[in-house]
């Protein structure tokens, strides 16, 4: 049997340290076709992927590009099913990326590679991920520009067990452009139909000769995009403007998407023939982008340890002498608007005789001699991202090889605009720089593969390796100002800026620890029919120890056009040092209350108080079964795939910091327990059974005198949690788990091309799903959200050799999210709930012009 056989990986194998995506160029019926090929850890040869022994999703670049967005997650969404996710508006740090998550799990349960080489993770964790997502520390693929690709792959299925941790749920692999000539140029511009949000990108791409031996291919993408703006007027702010406070904005907040200021990245791949033998490659990326989002609006009469210290009956009144009872009390009018004698709406505390007094006397303050209307803070953020890998492969006598090494880094850099430390009084600046996150990740490969016979076997392929790995998460401090506990906090007012609390000394600091992987796997034909596979990976950290996992895998062809595949195995995620080492605070609501919530380490003294404990590694059992179908132009695969997961590390809910507790706190070295409502930490708190089925269909046929492709993805994905602690996890955080992405999703596509013509259109499906908004699972503030179903529509023309122009609608006929609850709008200044698989901007349209040479 010929090694190209053999070629037909079964278990999806090895540390991905040398694995390449290739394409095949193949003349079909006198035109050109591109057959997707694919070597996903095995070391042999080129597999089509209708042969794939587990589902795999390959996604050319110019698929990609047929959507409105340039946003890589937005354009897999419409190609991969169960892969899920959405933009966090009001969301801290979370604003600057925007969490995935793929068969139900979270981002960090799928593997990202760039050319088969492990990618980093982004130094921001998604604290508000709409309940899967909580505290998920997953790559940032958004700075993944389509310019640079020449095709992404999604394996669904569990693989730990080829590749180390994270890849519970599957692993997606961007394979980069490697064409030695030619290139193109993209510019395109759409907004929303609400006339926001406007975006413009520029993208471009190069292939160069290194001499007749080699390439270098160059990609470069610039972007910017405006803020848009969900929102309504907040009825606490319409009624202040009513009573005559002329300092509150109309919106007093802005709900929407962030605005994204000169976002570019820069991608490098390259390769030079040594000789016939040995291969050199080398490729690396350098990104950045600025990021403004909005937060939620601080009344100025009841926010706690800000303004007031009894929910708005009065005044919280500062004494620049230390006692605050020479200051006198300062009452919030209360005012009749309907005749029934009861006091319904407050009145305009800035005219009321004791406010005016308050402000004659030297002694006293109140935060609102700065912020009389109250006040929306403005989170922003530096996104710098950058990775450089190097290798060589080849093969020296039966054995191939790949050795490499490569490091990535991906720096978040906080301020905060239009906040206060109350503390501080009245000399508290109002912006602040607050600090950065920042991991780096370092990893070294050293893999080998050939064929061997063994017994009666020919042919066997054998892969084993090595790999190492460091990874650092870094706290930086922020200026004091953002941190400082001023001279008021023992008088109740709130410590650090206000919103998002700068990074103190105690926070500051680097953390990180080392691992070593060790795998080897086989796979083999037995007989015509049968191929079969297993792996075996050991790994051993630094912090917690080692693990053992294994994956056996089979295929059977029980016709030429018919083959049945099944997967089992063991797997393991481990905490990443960001979760493990993390300070933050974030504000969520709960029965339309804003909550300002302390993220601590699990052992730090404050979550250790109420429960905290050193995190363990997730451990996880899969079960995967399906069916391939081809048959001329129809492709058809349908797969049942079932995922335990053990300890599952998520941030627990919020827990509410009580009176009963200060003096224990103190006691343990918490400073000023007072000023904290609620605290939450990592811990493996659950475990969870996710089954699904995926079904992935083509069909290529001749339509309307031209040629036409017709694509369906669907997934329907459960989840149940099974097990649960309810001191640290709340019902409702429950039931976002199981139910907080849609049950059953589809797209169904046809793409039909004529000579200088061709159009895609697109139909997208959502199910039910239970909407949220900020974190709050109350009966206010959730619901059962409709399905809803989204058209997407792109029409292209080529005006000459080389030029298309394209035109576009993103939600063609402007499908609405699901709205807010009556009632909750106003109190929430929003028009649509935070969770949702689908963008609540509305419908998006565009233009673009490409130009390939």
């Amino acid at each position: 049997m010929s090694a190209l056989s053999f070629a037909v990986s079964l278990a999806l194998t090895g540390s991905l340290a040398s694995a390449q995506v290739i394409a095949e160029e193949q003349q079909v019926e006198q035109k050109e076709n591109i057959e997707k090929i694919a070597v996903l850890g095995t070391r042999a040869a080129p597999r089509s992927i209708g042969d794939s022994p587990v589902p795999i999703d390959i996604i050319s670049s110019d698929d990609l590009k047929k959507n409105g967005s340039t946003d890589m997650i937005d354009m897999l969404v419409t190609s991969v099913p169960s892969f899920n996710s959405r933009a966090q508006p009001i969301s801290d740090a979370a604003t600057l990326v925007r969490p995935v998550n793929l068969r139900g799990l979270p981002s960090d349960s799928t593997l990202v590679l760039v050319n088969g080489k492990r990618r980093h993770r982004a130094s921001v964790i998604a604290f508000q991920g709409g309940g899967i997502n909580d505290g998920a520390q997953g790559p940032d693929i958004s700075v993944i520009p389509s310019a640079a690709l020449k095709q992404v792959e999604v394996l669904r299925d569990g693989a730990a067990a080829q590749y180390g941790s994270d890849a519970i749920a599957g692993v997606m692999n961007f394979v980069l452009n490697d064409s030695a000539d030619g290139g193109s140029i993209t510019v395109s511009q759409g907004e929303y139909y609400e006339g926001d949000g406007a975006t413009t990108t520029i993208d471009g791409n190069i292939g160069l000769p290194l001499t007749d031996s080699g390439f270098v291919n160059l990609s470069v993408q610039y972007k910017n995009a405006d803020a848009t703006s969900r929102s309504v007027q907040r009825h606490d702010a319409a009624n202040l403007i009513t009573q005559g406070n002329t300092d509150v904005n109309d919106p007093a907040q802005v709900w929407g998407n962030p605005e994204i200021n000169d976002d570019y990245s820069f991608f490098l791949n390259s390769g030079f023939d040594i000789n016939d033998s040995a291969h050199l490659y080398a490729f690396g990326n350098l990104s950045s982008r600025d990021v403004v989002g909005g937060f939620y609006y601080r009344n100025p009469h009841n926010r706690g340890n800000v303004y007031s210290e009894d929910e708005g009956k009065t005044l919280l009144v500062g004494a620049v002498n230390g006692d605050q009872s020479t200051c006198d009390i300062v009452p919030i009018p209360k005012i009749d608007t309907d005749g029934d004698g009861i006091p319904d709406v407050d009145g305009n505390v800035l005219t009321s005789p004791e406010y005016l007094a308050m402000l004659a006397d030297p002694n006293c303050f109140s935060m609102n001699q700065i912020r009389p209307g109250g006040y929306t803070p403005q989170f922003a953020g530096t996104v710098e991202d950058q990775s450089f890998f190097a290798g060589i492969k080849g093969n020296m006598g039966e054995w191939n090889y790949d050795f490499s090494a490569g490091t990535g880094s991906n720096k978040s850099t906080f301020s905060l605009k239009n906040s206060l430390n109350p503390s501080l009084g009245l000399d508290t600046p109002t912006d602040f720089e607050t600090g950065a996150y920042e991991q780096v990740e370092t990893t070294v490969n050293v893999d080998f593969s050939r064929f061997v016979n063994i017994g009666s076997l020919e042919d066997v392929s054998f892969a084993t390796g090595f790999e190492w790995r460091e990874e650092s998460f870094e706290i930086t401090q922020g200026e004091e100002a953002s941190w400082v506990a001023g001279p008021y906090a023992e008088q109740g007012f709130n410590i650090g800026s206000h919103g998002f609390k700068g990074f103190g000394p105690e926070a500051a600091g680097k953390n990180s620890r080392h691992n070593i992987g060790i795998y080897t796997d086989v796979e083999a034909y037995i007989g015509e029919d049968w191929l079969v596979g297993a792996a075996l990976r050991y790994e051993d950290f630094s912090t917690f120890g080692d693990t053992l996992n294994y994956k056996l895998t089979a295929q059977y062809a029980a016709t030429d056009d018919l083959s049945f595949r099944a997967s089992h195995s063991t797997g393991f995620r481990a905490p990443t040092v960001g979760q493990e080492n993390v300070v933050n605070t974030q504000t969520s609501i709960v029965n339309g209350d804003l909550i300002q919530t302390f993220i601590a380490p699990p052992t730090d003294p404050l979550a250790a108080f109420y429960g905290g404990e050193v995190l363990e590694p997730e451990e996880s059992v899969s079960y995967a079964l399906g069916a391939v179908f081809e048959h001329e132009g129809f492709f058809l695969t349908v797969d049942y795939y079932n995922i335990e997961v053990t300890g599952r590390i998520a941030q627990s809910s919020q827990i509410e910091v009580e009176a009963k507790d200060y003096d224990a706190l103190r006691a343990a070295g918490v400073e000023f327990p007072e000023l904290i409502q609620g605290v939450t930490y990592y811990t493996n708190d659950f475990d969870t059974t996710t089954q699904g089925v995926d079904i992935v269909g083509s069909y290529d046929t001749n339509l309307l005198s031209g040629d036409a492709k017709f694509s369906l993805a669907y997934g329907w994905t459960d989840t149940s949690v099974d097990k649960f602690d309810p001191e640290t996890t709340d019902e409702g955080k429950v039931r976002r788990l199981e139910d907080g992405i849609p049950a059953h999703r589809a797209t169904l596509t046809w793409a039909q091309s004529w000579d200088k013509l061709s159009m895609s259109l697109r139909g997208n499906y959502f199910g039910e799903y239970y909407a949220t908004h900020a974190d709050d699972t109350s009966d206010w503030g959730s619901e059962v959200a409709d399905a809803a179903v989204t058209v997407d529509l792109e029409v292209s023309y080529m005006v000459l050799e080389g030029l298309t122009l394209s035109v576009g609608a993103n939600n063609l006929f402007d499908q609405k999210a699901q709205e807010l609850k009556d009632g909750t709008q106003g109190e929430l200044g929003a028009v649509y709930y935070e969770s949702g698989p689908f963008d609540y901007n509305g419908g998006f349209y565009y233009g673009r012009i490409n130009y390939r040479f």
